[in-house]
């Protein structure tokens, strides 16, 4: 890379975006437009044709689709506005659709100062839309639409803003209007300008014409849309609301302003339309994330907790601040080695130094500084605040940690990720796979922290489990192209859990004599249900010191262990309130070992007694199939346990929502399509855990002691 792309910014000239959508809409064909008319590439990347940019991993061009999160940097001038032809800065991150990849969507969202959602202009909102457009809410993430698409048969501009309303709940602010749809799309008119940008002159899309003659058939059109804009605008504004009922010209520039607050002020969403795949409408966006999404300077600040106070703390998001950030993704680099992707939020970091894990309370040291272009990387001496780099060297730094300044520990908002849902067993084939498999799913588990690896000791086998199939499917292909590892693999299993639905009380008791010292522990819990999705709770509730608290530990230890291994189905018990609240001991006999037995055994005697039931993984699954199979579609649907929570028509389709148990979705890609010959579509995504149905427990029970039965034998 001849050019360096490491050039000090000033903070207002930064802008730290995502690209997010449902897989297909056009995030990485619209990041590569983005990267080829901002100079960053010499040749648009193509999806179809395996060499995009940002899809670099073998798998994701396998398969077409995002698996990874990618960051690089570009850099434009805009082209229009007050800010016309002065350079800035985007460090863009391109996320994954597919929901098994929700984790790389959380963890960037996190991070980020600013969006742009793709959506397809035919398909209008999906499902995964919605998802990670809630999880933007959650990090209070300003956005802009791009409605692409538009050159697909059946896009419908309007019934798209309908469903940004309808599903989104969002206050969509119409910026351009379409000239021409479907095969006669070729531009758009801005509508605060009242120009029309139109291509076709360059296939490329690089260059194109910008005219104030807006088409004769649209006039009218642009000029309702301009004052519905205007009203918008002006609602948000009490100064422009004054003007605009006492019938005063706003002009453009005041409008832009007052805009550009409501969009960080996450009152209005730009819209903004254009053809991705036919290079069509992506410069305008361009300008309109310099123009509308914040810099580091309009979000001022980032609140932490400080480790040592417990106090909320703030850092301003400058130079000259102590310096704070967040690590928020991990990555295995076959040159380098361990790359952990850090957004600095206040003051400057050098490569060479030492920084303090405030998240795991350890100091660190910087090896190198890298600044990232999708997998090539450049080498930068110190980077600033408001920047996204690579970090070599850190050993123990996780996803969520706070890097920070030692005299000034903060500790950031963590970011929170879903439970898996679904799990497989996997072993080596050979003693040398043996060796690496570990060292493979260790890395992995690094860089994702949805993918989770247990033992299961009663049987040998090595667990692994995520939020679904694709993402484990990767995951064994990548052990197997990254680190050589071969590997059986069983058929994929559900999460279920335990839980108890009352309370219960239940009474260790061990006691062992043998010729020399005894053992001795003796204790009572009481179970008691919590709230689904509230978790584990353990109080110690011993008075007058009927068990020394020493060994208080040794029993929360032992209801530990039995509540990880299951009781009833050897699932993990979950939702559960563990109070000890009685037991003795023996000055010479008692001992850890005793208690944690006893422990158990309690347990094992409580929630026997407290209505013991098994939860399952619910889904949230939406199909989209031609109206003509909706009733068989429905039928096979209802014949799995699922809740129809509606139907409604988009286009020429009928879109079934439904919540169906994981348990009962095996292969049912293949079903859907021999039904439907082929021509409908499903996308799920976990919802809730729900109590399974009785009869059901029960032939799982038999299953059990039954295959039980035959492997003693």
């Amino acid at each position: 890379m001849a050019e360096s792309l490491h050039r000090k910014f000033e903070l207002d000239k930064i802008r730290n975006i995502g690209i997010i959508a449902h897989i297909d809409a056009g995030k990485t064909t619209t990041t590569e437009r983005i990267l080829y008319y901002t100079g960053r590439t010499h040749k648009i990347g193509d999806i179809d044709e395996g060499n995009t940019v940002m899809d670099w991993m073998a798998e994701e061009r396998a398969r077409g689709i995002t698996i990874v999160s990618a960051a690089t940097t570009a850099f434009w001038k805009p082209t229009t506005g007050p800010l016309e032809g002065v350079e800035h800065r985007i460090n863009i991150i391109d996320t994954p659709g597919h929901v098994d990849f929700t984790a790389e969507v959380e963890r960037s969202l996190r991070v980020l100062d600013g969006g742009i959602t793709v959506l397809d202009a035919e398909e209008g909102v999906q499902s995964q839309s919605e998802t990670v457009w809630r999880q933007a809410d959650k990090y209070k993430v300003p956005r802009i639409c791009f409605v692409n698409k538009m050159d697909k048969l059946g896009a419908d501009f309007f019934a798209t803003i309908k469903s940004i309303e309808d599903r989104l709940g969002a206050n969509p602010a119409i910026m351009v209007l379409p000239i021409g749809f479907e095969s006669s799309f070729k531009g758009i008119v801005d509508l605060l300008s009242r120009k029309a940008y139109v291509w076709g002159s360059d296939e490329l899309g690089a260059k194109y014409d910008v005219s104030d003659e807006i088409p004769e058939d649209m006039k009218d059109q642009v000029e309702t849309y301009r004052n519905k804009l205007i009203e918008k605008i002006a609602e948000t504004d009490d100064i422009l609301m004054e003007k605009y009922l006492n019938n005063e010209e706003i002009v453009p520039e005041e409008l832009r302003k007052a805009l550009r607050r409501a969009v960080i002020a996450y009152k209005l969403v730009p819209i903004y339309a254009g053809s991705s795949l036919r290079n069509k409408g992506v410069q305008p966006l361009l300008d309109a994330v310099i123009e509308y999404l914040p810099s580091p300077v309009d979000l001022k600040e980032v609140k932490g907790i400080n480790p040592k106070t417990n106090e909320e703390e703030t850092r301003q998001l400058v130079e000259n601040a102590p310096m704070a950030g967040l690590a928020f993704k991990i990555q295995n680099d076959p040159h380098v080695g361990k790359l952990t992707f850090f957004r600095v939020y206040s003051g400057t970091i050098q490569a060479g130094s030492y920084i303090f894990n405030s998240s795991k309370n350890l100091k660190e040291r910087v090896g190198r500084l890298l600044l990232m272009h999708s997998n090539q990387r450049e080498e930068i001496q110190e980077a600033f605040a408001g920047e996204i780099v690579a970090i070599v060297g850190l050993k123990d730094t996780g996803t969520g940690d706070t890097l920070c300044d030692e005299g000034k520990p903060i500790v950031l908002e963590k970011i929170t990720f879903p439970e898996p849902v679904i799990s497989l067993a996997i072993e080596p084939k050979t003693k040398s796979d043996q060796e690496k498999l570990g060292f493979a799913l260790k890395r992995l588990m690094d860089e994702d922290p949805t993918f989770q690896v247990k033992t299961n000791h009663e049987t040998g086998q090595t667990i692994i489990s995520g939020v679904g199939e694709l993402q484990l499917e990767v995951k064994v292909n990548t052990m197997k192209a990254d680190f050589g590892v071969e590997a059986n693999v069983g058929a994929p299993q559900v999460a279920y859990k335990e839980t108890v639905k009352k309370q219960a009380e239940g009474e260790g008791k061990y006691i062992r004599q043998s010729g020399g010292r005894g053992q001795y522990g003796h204790c009572f819990l009481r179970v008691d249900a919590k709230p689904r999705g509230e978790g584990y709770e353990f109080v110690d509730a011993i008075k007058g010191g009927a068990i020394p608290a020493e060994f208080i530990k040794a029993i929360e230890k032992g209801v530990k262990e039995s509540l990880e291994n299951g009781i009833l189905l050897g699932y993990p018990v979950v939702d559960i309130k563990v109070t000890c609240y009685d037991g003795s001991y023996h000055d010479v006999d008692s001992s850890e070992i005793a208690f944690k037995i006893a422990a158990s055994q309690a347990l094992q005697s409580a929630t026997k007694k407290a209505d013991l039931t098994l939860l399952e993984p619910i889904m949230k699954v939406e199909v989209t199939t031609p109206s003509e199979f909706m009733g068989d579609v429905i039928g096979d649907l209802s014949s799995k346990r699922a809740q129809i929570s509606g139907t409604e028509e988009r286009s020429k389709a009928t879109i079934i929502n439904a919540l169906v148990p994981l348990a009962e979705l095996s292969g049912y890609a293949t079903t859907l399509r021999s039904m439907t010959q082929g021509r409908a579509s499903y996308y799920m995504e976990p919802s809730h855990y729900e109590e399974v149905p009785k009869n059901i427990i029960e032939a799982m029970l038999a299953k059990s002691t039954f295959t039980g039965r035959v492997s003693a034998q």
